[in-house]
């Protein structure tokens, strides 16, 4: 560059040269300008050639920093110590061929150097790793309870106790259908209906096997120190035979029945979902949302009032509602007993405008009598509030809604219209009739799926149920009695307030993947016996398969086994019941087998405190049912991971992250990629880009798998949420540098032929430095192991911290290099 500026700048002083002849005082002039040029092309030649040693020393840093383990080392072998280390820290160097040889020495399966047969009075400890989804791949989240798990569990180990960490993953039902079907619609065009049942499972199947392996790397990556040899899938073949053996057994004792019921429903998915899957998306007033299948934004988070005539009278009674197509399922008209305004309108009937149905006005104290006009419309098919004053009053259930979405038969003029269609629809046929009284902003909570986000609807269907009330209330005394405890021991308020107000769980899902539900409809062709309906338990028998369930169908009906025809339901078990199971189910139960005496129940369950009630409570409930037996001892809840700016980690919006790219780093073009391969529609993929780009424009730097690992551990004393800062971690792979430096700068102190004494015994003549540094690795070393009693991780990760850098570095090997130098 400077070159050329030169020429350019030596051709225009000749041409002007030679056009005007100059004066003294402007050849002057002239010459110090060119010196000051001259100046400048030194200093910027300068600069280039600082910016080019730049370049070459970052390029020559990387280079070492990324120094990669190449000595001949046979996958399994133990690894070379007794070569020259590198000059500085790496991570792929130092973490490279342990793992292989940790697993094929067995260290990491209970029987290492140890008889099961005999009792270790050390103890045995046992941790079943909560099974990942089979949906993808492993997030930060799961890296945090993995660090947390294996660190317990080597801990444990180095007191000599017999360890398992039993690892294993889960089929996640309606989780992995759904990233399943986006893939055959997005790849092939086509939807599992196209497939069919069977062919739709063999997909899934290899989604299964391909993620599966994923995973398993992923967790081999992070230093997880789990029997391989007892991996276990949700819908391995023993874990299915101890499904259906307990629901078999559950519903002979009547704890699991069939009832008509509210679900919440999914019209995208065709199928009830749980709490768990419903995101509750809060609105302050009017706000228009994307509903999947409308091409238009819906309206939601307004209150629209109408007037429904009084029979036989010129009064009307005025309802408000935020669901005005639901008023095609009204079937009465609520207001407060003691509401003076409307004691004389009880026992009247309202008419239904669209409808040949007269609606009565009854008094029921659940009604508010200062929200709104104090009257309340009652569609007992489609709001729990009213399905629960049906029931007192005897009222029709009238279901507004197919199973897709669309206005039922029952709907009138409305009927196969989509549902928000049919909202418009009702609106101004309401208009028309001169019923309609106005709309009004409304602060609302909108249910949204959290699969397919369609907006999830309360229908009445038949489902199959799980009894809880006695099952929580054992569970409830569990821990307050102390026999379960709960850490953070604030969850424990919690536990009691979710179980003290439980409802019946609803345990059938429609879908296609998952345990499929071993329940047989009976038909009997007799004059005796009177024809029943899917709704009714009477009707239903329970089996493991299709000639056991007519033995039984036969036997409860008192008829032969000819007169006896049985369906098995199409229905598969919510995640959760399978789940709900694995702390003894994964050790081979109702077998009695080695592994279920030695290891059941655990002694730890580690998991976020987001699924307490959902998964912890539930294994409490089928552990204390079907075993007689608590399934762990104790319960560490880990805080929910979130990135730098307290935001959820969510696809959409680019920042989940999977742990192997903070292990060896990612460029931002190899996120976006990642991004790319995944299940996102474009416009999550578009705003999933820009964040990404916004959080990382760097990409990810290498950290390595210890880094990642203190990081998190150290996060643990923010007990609900954490806000994870990526650079943090980096911060932390600087400290592996410096125990890495200290550890290089001692091993060059000490001769070829050193050997460590087997028992260490401290010289009389030890200098005050050397005694000083013995007593705070003492220190240390117990504050290490009262944290880690304690489940109070960070203060193991600030206490190795400050030993290290503080007071062995800093102060003991500095302390140290005036002796060294001076001895030679």
């Amino acid at each position: 560059m400077s070159n050329i500026i030169g020429t350019r700048t030596n051709q225009i002083s000749s041409d002007l040269a030679l056009a005007n002849p100059k004066t003294t005082k402007e050849l002057k002039k002239e010459a110090a300008k060119a010196a000051k040029i001259a100046k400048f092309h030194e200093k910027v030649k300068k600069t280039e050639v600082q910016a080019c040693q730049a370049k070459q020393m970052t390029v020559e840093t990387k280079r070492r920093e990324v120094c990669e383990y190449t000595a001949n080392t046979k996958p399994g072998e133990k690894k070379n110590t007794i070569i020259d280390l590198p000059n500085a820290y790496s991570p792929r160097y130092v973490e490279a061929a342990w793992y292989e040889w940790w697993q094929k020495s067995g260290f990491f399966r209970p029987e290492y150097k140890c008889d099961l047969s005999k009792p270790n009075p050390k103890g045995i400890f046992t941790v079943v790793i909560p099974p990942p989804n089979v949906t993808g791949t492993l997030h930060l989240g799961h890296a945090l309870a993995t660090s947390v798990e294996d660190a317990v569990c080597r801990w444990h180990r180095m007191k000599g106790k017999t360890v398992l960490f039993n690892p294993g993953c889960d089929h996640a039902g309606i989780a992995t259908q759904v990233v399943v079907e986006k893939r055959l619609k997005r790849e092939l065009g086509l939807t599992r209906h196209d497939l069919g049942r069977e062919r739709f499972v063999e997909e899934v199947w290899k989604w299964k096997n391909e993620k599966g392996e994923v995973i398993y790397n992923q967790l081999r990556k992070m230093g997880a120190g789990v029997d391989w040899d007892r991996a276990c899938f949700m819908m391995d073949p023993k874990i299915t035979r101890a499904v259906t053996h307990a629901f078999i057994v559950m519903h002979e004792k009547g704890i699991i029945y069939r009832s008509n019921r509210l679900v919440n429903w999914c019209c995208v998915l065709r199928s009830a979902i749980s709490d768990i899957e419903v995101d509750k998306v809060e609105l302050n007033g009017r706000t228009f949302l994307s509903v999947p299948g409308y091409l238009r934004k819906i309206e939601f988070g307004t209150l629209t009032s109408f007037a429904y005539p009084i029979e036989n009278s010129d009064e009307e009674v005025v309802v408000a509602t935020t669901r005005v197509e639901t008023m095609l399922g009204d079937t009465a008209i609520a207001v407060h007993p003691k509401d003076n305004r409307y004691k004389h309108l009880i026992g009247k009937n309202c008419l239904h405008p669209f409808l040949q149905r007269k609606l009565p006005i009854i008094a029921d104290s659940f009604v508010d009598m200062e929200f709104a006009t104090g009257i309340v419309k009652i569609t007992p098919a489609h709001d729990h509030n009213d399905y629960e004053v049906g029931l007192r009053h005897n009222l029709p259930f009238i279901t507004c809604f197919t199973d897709d979405g669309n206005m039922s038969e029952q709907c009138g003029e409305f009927k196969n219209m989509k549902r928000f269609d049919a909202r418009d629809a009702v609106l101004e046929a309401l208009k028309k009739k001169g019923l309609f009284r106005g709309q009004s902003d409304n602060p609302m909570v909108v249910p949204l799926c959290s699969r397919s986000k369609d907006i999830v609807e309360p229908i009445l269907k038949s489902q199959w149920y799980v009894k809880c009330d006695q099952m929580a209330q054992r569970a409830i005394e569990a821990v307050e009695e102390g026999h379960l405890k709960i850490i953070p021991d604030f969850h424990a308020v919690t536990w009691r307030k979710w179980l003290e107000n439980i409802r019946d769980w609803c345990i059938s899902r429609q879908l296609w993947w998952g345990h499929r539900i071993p329940a047989y409809f009976v038909t009997v062709d007799d004059p005796k016996v009177s024809a029943g309906t899917s709704d009714n338990n009477d009707y239903w028998v329970s089996a493991h398969n299709e000639a056991e369930a007519l033995e039984k169908a036969a036997r409860k009906f008192d008829v032969s086994e000819e007169k006896v025809s049985v369906k098995r339901d199409e229905d598969v078990l919510d995640t959760w019941f399978s789940s709900g199971m694995w702390p003894f189910e994964v050790f081979g139960w109702p077998e009695k087998t080695a592994d279920l005496d030695k290891f059941f129940p655990s002694t730890l369950l580690e998991t976020g405190h987001d699924i307490l009630f959902f998964w912890v409570a539930r294994m409490v409930f089928m552990s204390q049912e079907l075993t007689g037996k608590l399934p762990f001892q104790e319960v560490y809840l880990h805080a929910m991971i979130r990135d730098a700016h307290g935001r959820k980690m969510s696809k959409s919006l680019g920042n989940v992250i999977d742990p192997l790219n903070v292990i060896y780093g990612a460029s931002l073009t190899q996120l976006t990629k990642i991004l790319e391969s995944g299940n996102l529609d474009p416009k999550e993929l578009k705003r999933a880009k820009e964040g990404q780009a916004h959080d990382y424009p760097n990409g990810i730097p290498e950290c390595g798998t210890d880094a990642l690992r203190f990081a998190l551990l150290n996060y643990t004393s923010q007990c609900r949420d954490i806000n994870l800062d990526v650079l943090r971690i980096q911060g932390y792979r600087f400290f592996c540098n410096k125990i890495w430096q200290a550890s290089r700068f001692t091993l060059m102190q000490l001769r070829n032929n050193f050997a460590p004494a087997e028992k260490f015994v401290l010289p009389e003549e030890s200098s005050t430095l050397d005694r000083w540094i013995l007593s705070r690795l003492s220190y240390a070393v117990e504050s290490s192991n009262s944290g880690m009693s304690s489940y109070q991780f960070n203060r193991v990760t600030t206490t190795l911290y400050n030993f290290w850098l503080y007071e062995f570095c800093d102060i003991y090997i500095e302390g140290c290099k005036p002796v060294l130098a001076g001895s030679g």
